[in-house]
């Protein structure tokens, strides 16, 4: 039984960090946007969608992030209003916002409320569990988002998986990061 267990972990392993590598390119002629300052295109073209609170996402037409000089994916995005350039992280469990960010979106905090709330690679990451109202990429609106406030210590806002998980699919093919439903 424990070499059956070992099997399957080890098989499901292989095809997990396999799938990026076999994925296949977006279809041709599918709409892809750039989320940069580069776009000259207006994201609300070939988006359309909202949820309610635990709804998945539809969306209208899939997103293309294009992989930066840096080697990561980043996003435009608004939160609760507030445009936000966000590192796309699918190994974050949640949103991740600056202090600044936060501040910018007007989120207060009490500094006695910071507190140990995830492990990271470099150790314990302090800061303070908060639920966005909005999040939205072009038409796309998620609603009541799980997030933290991390006061300091983090260079850029993360785009993690409390959104990413309403899109269907997200996949990396080459220096693409494709979004679809």
């Amino acid at each position: 039984m424990r070499i059956l267990l070992a099997c399957i972990l080890v098989g499901g392993g292989l095809v997990g960090l396999a799938l990026p590598i076999i994925s296949p390119e977006p279809e041709p002629g599918a709409e892809q946007i750039a989320l940069d300052d580069r776009s000259s295109r207006d994201s609300n073209e070939t988006l359309a969608a909202v949820t309610g609170p635990n709804e998945p996402a539809t969306w209208a037409a899939d997103v293309t992030l294009d992989r930066e000089v840096d080697g990561h994916f980043y996003a435009d995005v608004t939160v609760d209003g507030v445009p936000s350039r966000m590192l796309v992280d699918t190994g974050a469990s949640v949103i991740a916002l600056t202090g600044d960010d936060a501040e910018a979106i007007g989120l207060h905090w009490d500094p006695s409320t910071v507190a140990v709330v995830a492990q990271g690679a470099s150790g314990p990451v302090r800061g303070v569990q908060t639920r966005l109202s909005t999040v939205t990429l072009g038409n796309f609106e998620a609603r009541d988002v799980d997030a933290l406030i991390i006061p300091e210590g983090l260079g850029i806002s993360l785009l993690g998986q409390s959104f990413l998980s309403t899109v269907d699919s997200v996949e990396i093919a080459g220096d693409k990061m494709v979004l679809e439903n």
